[in-house]
């Protein structure tokens, strides 16, 4: 069982930069891919960002390409998701996911058992 827990999030003028952190406990090692997902208001949630656990594959949805950069530290069980030139769309609540694969990097919701509470993001124009 993995738990994770995200911080980082808040308020932010468009054009400006956060970074959210998720870190994991209570797994085995770190051999789980993590992703990042997001749901604005009245929206479902949608895929952001993912990594394999060796850091080297990582995912992007289109709208982030360029703007959003995911990383992890093993030796810390943490990822990272690096926001940049934020935009209002971009407000939303971001939650952090882990799945244990090894080869594979999931970008679906439903491939992930473990969910961070969520940290809401908020980017004003």
């Amino acid at each position: 069982q993995v738990q994770l827990v995200e911080s980082g999030g808040g308020l932010v003028q468009a054009g400006g930069s956060l970074r959210l952190s998720c870190a994991a406990s209570g797994g085995s090692g770190s051999d789980y891919a993590m992703g990042w997902f997001r749901q604005g208001p009245g929206k479902d949630r949608e895929f952001v960002a993912a990594v394999s656990w060796t850091g080297t594959n990582r995912y992007y949805t289109e709208a982030v390409k360029g703007r959003f950069t995911i990383s992890r530290d093993n030796a810390k069980n943490t990822v990272y998701l690096e926001m940049n030139s934020l935009k209002p769309e971009d407000t939303a609540v971001y939650y952090c996911a882990a799945g244990y694969y090894v080869d594979y990097t999931p970008r679906r919701s439903d491939e992930y058992p473990y969910w961070g509470q969520g940290t809401q993001v908020t980017v004003s124009s």
